[in-house]
């Protein structure tokens, strides 16, 4: 690595430092260095910086201090200063172990900003980060996305600027060196070693992305039927495993794996007991996949604790011989004895060991004995649809994001929290007590909606308050809905001590027979049993008949059972839901199957509970939308009522016409006539031409330019006569000029002209508002010793009409 990328750290944090004249004290900047001729990352600066022994001032960590990463995987990444220290600015980037950056293929991985305020991407070297305005500070965080597998070691090192000085480091607290973890094979699933030391609960959201399609993965992609089936997990201790490479799959696992099916699965995890603190259930995807803003990515929330800090789930892609993606014993405990913030990991499939199928559609062939879990491979076969003859690995088919949504109780991990930790761990599951800040007015809440359950069944009835004003804009506003359990009418919450404490039933099992009337059954268990000793007499099975496929001739298909009803279109009222099946085998004859895919019904939510929009004031009209003449203006309003509580129709904005003082109009003149004859027939004489005004003046606007030119004129010479006669040419004028003056007074106030009298004034331009009037005098004839400029024609403008409209 070297001085060289010390060259290119430091020249990145300073050219976007904004610091012109930027020096250095006692540590000077030596010299400036010419740029490579691959012009990546211009001007680079070498700087002379102080570099202490043991100077742990400043520290760059990756959350969780790995020393491996895992390709593709997110990890938050934190430079901060130790108490009292601070920094004004920074620089952090990530190249691979070995090279100096150089070159785009020298960066690894991908930076996230999280806050645009504190960091931004720097535009002169866009694989860095740095600040995006200089100032005190102690702490910044972004996100860094691991590279895809094969790219090695990687170094993340950064710069620091305080006051004017830099500090940088070659080992040590400023730079962090990560290397590839290795994939698994046929090995077991990596295990904590290590017991979980955070206090607390937390609470997550796991949201599911498919990304297995035919553009993705075009080699045979089914067409027909492609989904995910309905993903089963739970959060659990270190005594309990799901599923993990090397070992053996369950018979709950085996149902998932090859029929999609997660009954027997729920039941082996209900069973668990006190190992087990939430069971993680998300709805099946028909298709496997679709553009998020057409279906939103499944998801499902779970909570872990101390001991059962681990999280497993798992989902099969169909159709398939028993292939699936998951996670195996994530752990979401840190060793700061806090609890990761986020988790974003890619998903490759992995063979159950229970089929021997090798492509999508493969006949049902079960694999005796049974094989081990194992990742699947490029290599595994030709015909297999990740088959790659060069053996690369296989592109991601899924990829999981768990994000921390609350914390519960005391806390005791030792890095500080941000802002945004703060905000998301609002006690937001603490029902008892009041907690809505005293920042949020709320409306009171509405009366309880009926019970969603007509039977003894457990249910749920809701009811709802409207947020009226939000004094602090930092502060959230929760709990605008309310739920809470209910049993139908004539059902009793009370329990007494021969009474016996069941779950809720597992879903019915797969129907016994594949085609015609057969039997299917359902289970649940005693969780307490009475308190008198008694034996608990509430029935734990149940069967029912069941038909699959009333048709069983030679033209019949061979249809799956249907799935679970997805969720009520409506969240409160009536709606609709659907349930889907699937082809498992057309008919024998070569027929088309005419059944029915999918069934829809009716459903009914509690009853929707109106509550009218919040509207704030109005906000003062906005600037007239031009200077001069006529304009709109707007002024607008808020919508204060939450979104949840339904559309409002009330108007946010409004327009008007605005009118502002007339706008200049500049004078308008006609194109010049052409030249006149010369007004000599011999001799030197000139000729002229004029052009017309059409448009006076108006409010300010151009006076208007000369209206006649003149330029002289020569025909052919004149014949001299004698001097006599040019004697009496001359005195004959002179006599006329004296007759003219005598008989033609000269305007006292318009030496040298004759004026016509003043027209009568024009018609008003407006008939309210402020209008004008003008009126004119011309000259009637302008005498040989005038001066243009004293004699000319006349304009005369005034007001009228100025009462309002």
């Amino acid at each position: 690595m070297g001085l060289h990328l010390h060259i290119l750290l430091l020249q990145c944090l300073i050219s976007t430092f904004v610091l012109n004249a930027f020096a250095f004290s006692d540590e000077t900047v030596d010299k400036l260095l010419p740029v490579k001729s691959d012009g990546y990352c211009s001007r680079i600066l070498r700087a002379q910086g102080t570099r202490r022994e043991g100077f742990n001032e400043f520290r760059l960590r990756v959350e969780g201090d790995p020393e491996l990463y895992s390709p593709g995987t997110t990890y938050r990444v934190t430079l901060y200063a130790s108490s009292p220290s601070y920094f004004r600015g920074f620089t952090l980037i990530a190249l691979k172990e070995g090279k100096e950056g150089d070159n785009d293929e020298d960066y690894a991985g991908n930076f996230e900003i999280i806050d645009e305020e504190d960091t931004q991407f720097m535009t002169n070297c866009p694989p860095a980060v740095t600040e995006s305005t200089p100032r005190r500070r102690t702490r910044i965080q972004v996100f860094w996305t691991a590279p895809p597998s094969g790219a090695g070691c990687v170094i993340l090192k950064a710069s620091i600027v305080q006051k004017r000085i830099i500090y940088f480091q070659d080992e040590g607290s400023l730079t962090k060196r990560m290397c590839e973890k290795e994939p698994l094979s046929e090995g077991a699933t990596e295990r904590p070693i290590i017991d979980c030391c955070a206090c607390g609960t937390a609470k997550y959201r796991m949201t599911f992305y498919g990304n297995w399609s035919e553009k993705v993965h075009p080699k045979d992609y089914p067409r027909r039927a492609n989904h995910w089936s309905a993903i089963i997990g739970a959060s659990h201790s270190k005594d309990y495993v799901l599923w993990e490479y090397g070992d053996y799959a369950s018979e709950g696992v085996k149902q998932v794996a090859e029929f999609g099916s997660p009954v027997k699965m729920e039941e082996e995890i209900r069973q668990k007991g006190d190992d087990v603190l939430t069971v993680i259930k998300a709805k099946a995807q028909w298709p496997a996949w679709q553009p998020l803003n057409v279906r939103s990515a499944p998801s499902a929330e779970f909570s872990v604790d101390r001991t059962r800090h681990l999280m497993s789930f798992f989902t099969m892609l169909g159709p398939s011989p028993d292939w699936n993606v998951g996670l195996s014993a994530e752990d979401l405990c840190t060793k700061e004895c806090g609890w990761a913030q986020k988790v974003v990991q890619d998903l490759i499939p992995w063979d159950a060991g229970t089929d021997n199928g090798v492509t999508y559609e493969s006949p049902n062939k079960a694999t005796i004995p049974p094989e081990k879990i194992r990742p699947l491979t490029s290599l595994d076969h030709p015909q297999s649809p990740f088959y790659d003859p060069e053996g690369g690995p296989i592109t991601a088919v899924a990829r999981v994001v768990i994000e921390r949504i609350a914390r519960k109780g005391e806390q005791c991990n030792i890095v500080p929290d941000t802002v945004d930790d703060i905000v998301a761990d609002l006690a937001q599951e603490d029902k008892d007590e009041d907690d809505t800040p005293e920042t949020c007015i709320y409306s009171n809440w509405s009366p309880w909606s009926a019970c969603s359950s007509s039977t003894c069944d457990k249910g749920k009835r809701m009811r709802q308050r409207m947020l009226k004003a939000q004094l602090d804009l930092s502060v959230p506003c929760p709990h605008t809905q309310d739920f809470e359990p209910c049993m139908g009418p004539g059902c009793s919450d009370e329990v007494d001590a021969s009474t016996c404490m069941v779950s809720e039933w597992i879903t019915w099992s797969p129907c016994s027979v594949s085609c015609g009337m057969g039997m299917r059954s359902r289970e649940r268990y005693v969780k307490q049993f009475p308190e008198d000793g008694s034996i608990c007499q509430l029935p734990t099975e149940e069967n029912e008949k069941c038909i699959v496929n009333e048709d069983c001739s030679p033209s019949s298909c061979l249809m799956t059972e249907w799935a679970e009803w997805e969720d009520c279109s409506a969240t409160c009222g009536m709606g609709m839901k659907k349930r889907q099946r699937m082809v498992k085998m057309p008919p024998s004859d070569g027929t088309m199957c005419k059944t029915d895919l999918a069934e829809v019904e009716k459903c009914m939510m509690p009853e929707c509970y109106t509550i009218p929009c919040l509207l704030s004031s109005w906000s003062e009209w906005s600037d007239c939308s031009v200077t001069c003449g006529k304009g709109m203006r707007t002024r607008q309003r808020m919508l204060k009522s939450p979104v949840e509580l339904g559309e409002c129709n009330e108007e946010l904005e409004q327009v008007e016409k605005c009118m502002l003082p007339e706008c200049p109009t500049d004078c308008m003149v006609s194109e010049w006539s052409e030249w006149s004859e010369c007004n000599k027939s011999c001799g030197k004489g000139h000729v002229i031409r004029t052009r017309m005004i059409k448009l006076e003046p108006q409010f300010g606007g151009e006076p208007c330019p000369e209206t006649v030119q003149r330029k002289k004129c020569k025909i052919r010479k004149c014949n001299r006569g004698s001097s006599d006669e040019k004697r009496r040419r001359k005195e004959a004028r002179e006599k006329r000029r004296s007759k003219q003056s005598r008989e033609e007074p000269q305007d006292e106030q318009h030496p040298g002209c004759k004026m016509r009298p003043w027209t009568v004034w024009t018609d008003c331009t407006k008939f309210c508002g402020g209008g004008i009037q003008e009126r004119f005098m011309m000259v009637k004839r302008r005498f040989r010793n005038a001066q243009f400029t004293s004699c000319k024609d006349k304009k005369e403008i005034r007001a009228c009409n100025v009462n309002p409209c």
